[in-house]
């Protein structure tokens, strides 16, 4: 018999963020970033994988059949004060799992290093946040730090579309309302939940992921409604969303998606993850502030990313923030090393970084 309790105590004791449950092999943990094999536990067969399905589904009738149907399945799990994102798919005929563990504690924007613009932007009564990056870079936990913020200094109706929960938050100044979305869930899709919202008084609506036409059009309406939506994207750049959101569209819907977009869309955020000098997890930001210049950028008929990188940088002074100024920031700090922070850039990016980093440097020598 699977000993499940003693694998969560396993993984929450050594801190990982992920364990995967696969037959014929060890439960294996994720700890800062390395996969690492569970030596002390038996090898799991199929009758296993069986016995922790039944564990975790626990007779839901909804969930056995939309597994059953779609061989997939996501849903978040309470284990003590710890929330688990469970997924399941199957290999083999068998199932397998993927736990990535939260400790239902938030961090704050300033210990996440979210930059003060951002801070004014969700101030903003309405308009379109995204939060953007690749899996696994932290879109989640910066997301729910945002909600914490507005929760902790607002008084506003929030209501949080999400598949599924991961932090669970508690009313403080605001009232939030969290709706798990899948068959058998709170909602059965995002659009429904998202078109639901405008009945609900909602001042701020919460998507946590906008992955087609239908939910981001969706999205924009409620934004241009006077609400304001905050969403999250699998992109690797500020430049690369505004592609993406661009690319949901047929060629003749382009320039009118473009207008809209310029006119809604507040700030982008995006986001990527690295270990330190410490080997700990630390968040690098890159910031697009929306003001005219960037509006007229995203309006013209031919948009590239290199284009709107330059814009960014070229717009410092209004609260954005490159990727670049944010590794410099890094390494001055002494948080990550030189080579940690070539990195993470372009060859030819190379030189601009040296730069940034000289320009903090004489800064730092003039405040001591």
């Amino acid at each position: 018999m699977v000993d499940i309790d003693r694998i969560l105590k396993n993984a929450i004791e050594k801190e990982a963020s992920d364990i995967h449950l696969i037959a014929g092999i060890k439960p294996t943990l994720r700890v800062c970033r390395e996969l690492e094999m569970c030596e002390d536990f038996n090898t799991l067969s199929k009758e296993d994988m069986f016995e922790i399905y039944d564990y975790f589904i626990r007779g839901n009738l909804d969930k056995d059949k939309e597994f059953k149907e779609t061989k997939r399945l996501d849903f978040s799990y309470e284990y003590e004060e710890y929330i688990l994102r469970i997924n399941i798919s199957e290999a083999d005929e068998v199932p397998i799992f993927t736990l990535r563990i939260f400790k239902n504690t938030i961090p704050s924007l300033e210990t996440l290093r979210i930059p003060e613009s951002v801070k004014k932007a969700i101030n903003e009564s309405q308009g379109l946040i995204l939060v953007t990056g690749k899996t696994n870079s932290g879109k989640t936990t910066t997301i729910n730090a945002l909600i914490n913020y507005i929760n902790e200094t607002q008084s506003k109706m929030i209501v949080t579309l999400e598949s599924p929960v991961e932090y669970k938050h508690k009313c403080k100044k605001s009232i939030i309302v969290q709706k798990e979305v899948g068959l058998g869930q709170d909602v059965i899709t995002y659009k429904a939940g998202i078109n639901n919202s405008l009945r609900e008084d909602c001042d701020v609506l919460v998507i946590g992921e906008i992955k087609d036409k239908q939910t981001m059009e969706s999205a924009i309406e409620v934004a241009e409604a006077g609400h304001l939506v905050i969403g999250t994207l699998n992109t690797n750049s500020c430049a690369s969303t505004i592609e993406k959101i661009i690319s949901f569209y047929e060629k003749s819907d382009e320039q009118n998606i473009k207008f809209l977009l310029s006119s809604v869309l507040k700030l982008v955020i995006s986001q990527r993850i690295i270990k330190s000098k410490e080997d700990k997890l630390v968040l690098i930001p890159e910031v697009m502030v929306i003001d005219d210049t960037v509006s007229g950028e995203i309006r013209k008929e031919k948009i590239t990313e290199d284009e709107l990188e330059e814009v960014i940088q070229n717009s410092l002074g209004n609260g954005s923030i490159s990727f670049i100024d944010s590794i410099a920031q890094l390494f001055i700090e002494d948080i990550i090393t030189l080579e940690q922070a070539k990195a993470q850039i372009k060859d030819k990016d190379i030189e601009i970084l040296n730069r940034k980093i000289m320009q903090l440097k004489i800064k730092k020598s003039k405040c001591q």
